[in-house]
Formats: C-alpha cells, sequence, structure tokens
C-alpha cells in the first residue's frame, strides 16, 4: 500500500466514523501507531481532518459537503478517465460552461489547448484556464465561497441566463434515479441555471456519486443529456438513471 492509498484509506475510515483513535486506524492500515500518528499530522497540516489527542475526527459534518482539498485526493484515477471522456466529447469552436467541483477542474485542465469559449462556474477552474492561448475566458459575475471558489448568487445567475451554450459539463453531488442533488440551495440554483442556458447537458460523477442523494435538488435525470462515470460503476445504478431518461457512458 503506498502513503497516498493510507491517507485515503484514513481519511475514508474517519469520515465514515466521525473520528477514530490511532489504535484502530493501526489496525485497519496494517502499520504502527507511531506511522498513523505521522499521517494523521500530514493529514491535518493538509486541512483535510481534525487532530486530537489519541486520534482524528472528521471535518463534515452530515449533509455538509467535504473539503475541497479532501475532495481534490478522492478516486483521483476516475475523476481524470470521466475528464478525458467528456474533453473528447467537445468540439472545437463550442461554447461551454462548467460548473464548480474537483471533476469538473479535471475537465478543463484537459482544454486548455483547446479553441473554445468557456466560462467557469470556480475561481479554482478560472485560474486553470487562464492563459491558454486559444481559449477565449468568460468570467461571470457572483459571489466566490469560502474554499471551493464556486460562485454563486444572483450576479452568477444573471451571467448564465443572459448566455446560451453548447455543452454544459455539470458537477454532482448526488446522482440517483430520483434526481441530481446538491448540498446546498445556493449551488442547486445555480446547477439550475446551468441546466437552463445550455443546449447539451453532461454530467460528471464518479461511482460514489451514483449512490447518493444531498441535502437540495436539482433537476430530474431526464434534464441530463449525458451521465459520464467509470466501467467500475454499479451497473444497476447506472442502469437505473438509463431507465430515469439519460445516457450513462462508462469511461
Amino acid at each position: 500500500m503506498t502513503i497516498g492509498d493510507r491517507h485515503q484509506q484514513i481519511l475514508d475510515a474517519v469520515q465514515q466514523a466521525g473520528e477514530l483513535g490511532v489504535g484502530p486506524l493501526a489496525e485497519l492500515t496494517g502499520t504502527s501507531e507511531m506511522t498513523v500518528r505521522r499521517d494523521l499530522e500530514q493529514l491535518a497540516d493538509q486541512g483535510m481532518l481534525e487532530r486530537y489527542r489519541g486520534g482524528a475526527r472528521s471535518l463534515t459534518l452530515r449533509g455538509e459537503a467535504p473539503p475541497f482539498a479532501l475532495r481534490t485526493q478522492e478516486n483521483r484515477d476516475a475523476k481524470r478517465r470521466i475528464a478525458q471522456a467528456v474533453a473528447d466529447l467537445i468540439a472545437d469552436g463550442e461554447a461551454v460552461v462548467i460548473d464548480s467541483g474537483t471533476t469538473c477542474l479535471e475537465v478543463a485542465r484537459l482544454l486548455t489547448t483547446r479553441r473554445l469559449t468557456v466560462m467557469p462556474l470556480s475561481l479554482h477552474t478560472a485560474n486553470a484556464l487562464a492563459g491558454a492561448p486559444r481559449l477565449r475566458l468568460l468570467l461571470p459575475g457572483g459571489e466566490p465561497r469560502t474554499d471551493e471558489l464556486a460562485l454563486t448568487g444572483p450576479l452568477a445567475e444573471a451571467s448564465l441566463a443572459a448566455l446560451r451554450f453548447d455543452t454544459a459539463i455539470l458537477g454532482c453531488c448526488g446522482l440517483t434515479a430520483a434526481g441530481l442533488t446538491s448540498y446546498d440551495l445556493a449551488d442547486s440554483a445555480i446547477k439550475r441555471a446551468i441546466i437552463a442556458s445550455s443546449h447539451r447537458v453532461i454530467a460528471v460523477a464518479d461511482p460514489t456519486k451514483l449512490s447518493r442523494t444531498t441535502l437540495a435538488f436539482v433537476a430530474p435525470v431526464s434534464t441530463l443529456t449525458m451521465v459520464v462515470t467509470t466501467t467500475n460503476a454499479d451497473q444497476e445504478h447506472a442502469n437505473a438513471l438509463i431507465a430515469a431518461g439519460t445516457i450513462v457512458h462508462q469511461a
């Protein structure tokens, strides 16, 4: 097991339990308590969990979005495979709107050499696209949210309402046959505005999102043109999305 794999295992266990001691984590990872203490210190320094004497606790409350730094480490291979599949679906000359989120950020990084018009809904994504020589970058209004740096609020919604896009790349907090969901109402409003302004809507969802429902309802599955996930996604979940009215592409 690599250090990265061990860190991910620790993060997953702490997030699921809420908090865990050094002893159980050492047993889980098959390493010494000294190694686990070093791991916890490193993860706490990166803002991925909260350290206390003898263990660590999750920074995520039930129904609350995990910290951005934590999400950048989760399912990285799956997100990169999804991003490549989505980039291959976009033709030069398109106008594209990109939602906030770590998978959407991976898509943006693959578009920097393309001839496109792109509007990002996150300052992280805008920064990744800035300076791309062939790309026309449109910046919306809005209030950047702490950590995520997603742009929300009336100014962001007005920017979306004023434009029409060929393709939207839509992030997912949760996606089941019952619909697309978000962690909060402000984000759900932006996602609905993205859908309304776009001819084609491609939702990006690593397999963990396909069994998750979060707080705020965004839209029914039938409003999505396509969902891009990976080949190891649960086929029952994928089939349920197809039956609900969308195409599922597994990268």
